[in-house]
C-alpha cells in the first residue's frame, strides 16, 4: 500500500479537458468521413449516360464538368499544454559489498605478503648474523689454540735447548775432569776429582788473577756505608769461558750484587792457572772496598 502511495505521488499529474479533446477528435473524424463519402457518391452520379438527338449541323461542345468540393477538414485540436514533470530524486548507490570485500581481501594479502618478506628478511639477517659470530668465535678459538701450540712449541725448544746446553756443559766438565784427573797416571783414588797428576789445588796467585780479570769491569756508582761483599759462583768451560754464574750470598746491597753479575757477564773468560788448568767450578767473593 505504501509503494502504491508512493507511485501516485510521484506520478505525473493528469492533463485537463482529455475527454473534451478526444470527444472533438472522434467528431472531427467522423465529419471528415462523411465529405469523403459524399464526394465520391456525386461523382459516380454525374456520369450517368444520356441521349440527345443533332438538331443543328453546328456542334456544341459540351460544358466542362464542375470542379470536385473539397470537403473542408476541420482542424486539428491544439495540443494540450506541456506540463513540466518534476525532476526524479536522486538516486542513491548502494555500495557495492562484494566489491569492498574483494578489495579489502586483496589489501590484507598484500599486508601478509609484505609482512612474511619482512619475516623472512630478518630471519636471513639474524642468522647471517649468527654464522658470523660462529666464524669468529671459531676464528678466536683456532688462534688461541695456534697460540697455545706455538708457546708450546717455544716452551719445548727453550727446554731442549737448556738441556742441550746442560748436557754439553756436563760433556765438557766430564772432558776437563777426565783431562785433569790423567786417568793414565793419577796418583789419586778412582773416585778423587783433583785436576794434575798428584792432589793439589790452584796455585795462590790464581783467585787474585782472576779477581783483577773481573773487577775492572765493575761499574757502580752509588755511594753506599760499609763494604758489602757478594759472593758469586762460577762455571767454567775447560777452555776458561765462564758458561753461568750465580749469586749465592747477596751483600745487602742489590746495586753491588747486579754490578758484580754484569761485571762477570763482560769479562767472558778467565785465565789459565800457572799450569794451564782452569778450575770448573768455584766461588769468589767481590767487596767494594778491598
Amino acid at each position: 500500500m505504501q509503494a502504491g502511495a508512493d507511485s501516485q505521488a510521484f506520478a505525473p499529474p493528469r492533463e485537463p479537458a482529455a475527454i473534451r479533446s478526444f470527444v472533438l477528435a472522434v467528431i472531427a473524424h467522423l465529419l471528415l468521413l462523411l465529405a469523403l463519402t459524399w464526394g465520391i457518391h456525386w461523382q459516380k452520379e454525374d456520369k450517368v449516360a444520356a441521349e440527345a438527338e443533332l438538331w443543328s449541323s453546328i456542334p456544341e461542345q459540351a460544358a466542362p464538368p464542375p470542379a470536385p468540393v473539397v470537403p473542408q477538414v476541420a482542424p486539428p485540436p491544439a495540443p494540450p499544454p506541456v506540463v513540466e514533470k518534476p525532476a526524479p530524486p536522486p538516486v542513491v548507490k548502494e555500495p557495492d559489498i562484494v566489491a569492498e570485500r574483494e578489495k579489502k581481501r586483496l589489501e590484507d594479502e598484500a599486508r601478509r605478503q609484505r609482512e612474511e618478506e619482512e619475516r623472512k628478511v630478518q630471519e636471513a639477517k639474524k642468522k647471517q648474523q649468527q654464522e658470523e659470530a660462529a666464524r669468529r668465535e671459531q676464528a678466536a678459538k683456532e688462534k688461541a689454540a695456534e697460540d697455545r701450540k706455538k708457546q708450546e712449541q717455544l716452551a719445548k725448544a727453550d727446554k731442549a735447548k737448556k738441556e742441550a746446553e746442560d748436557k754439553k756443559l756436563a760433556q765438557l766438565r766430564e772432558e776437563n775432569m777426565r783431562r785433569m784427573q790423567g786417568l793414565a797416571g793419577s796418583s789419586g783414588s778412582p773416585s778423587a776429582t783433583g785436576s794434575a797428576l798428584k792432589s793439589k789445588g790452584p796455585s795462590a796467585s790464581y783467585a787474585g788473577r782472576i779477581a783483577g780479570r773481573i773487577k775492572p769491569n765493575i761499574v757502580f756508582t752509588d755511594i753506599v756505608g760499609g763494604n758489602p761483599a757478594a759472593e758469586v759462583q762460577l762455571r767454567v768451560a775447560p777452555d776458561g769461558t765462564i758458561v753461568s754464574s750465580k749469586l749465592i750470598k747477596s751483600s745487602g746491597v742489590k746495586s753491588w750484587d747486579d754490578a758484580v753479575l754484569r761485571a762477570v757477564e763482560r769479562t767472558g773468560s778467565i785465565p789459565r792457572d800457572t799450569d794451564g788448568s782452569v778450575v770448573p767450578e768455584f766461588e769468589m767473593v767481590f767487596k767494594l772496598k778491598d
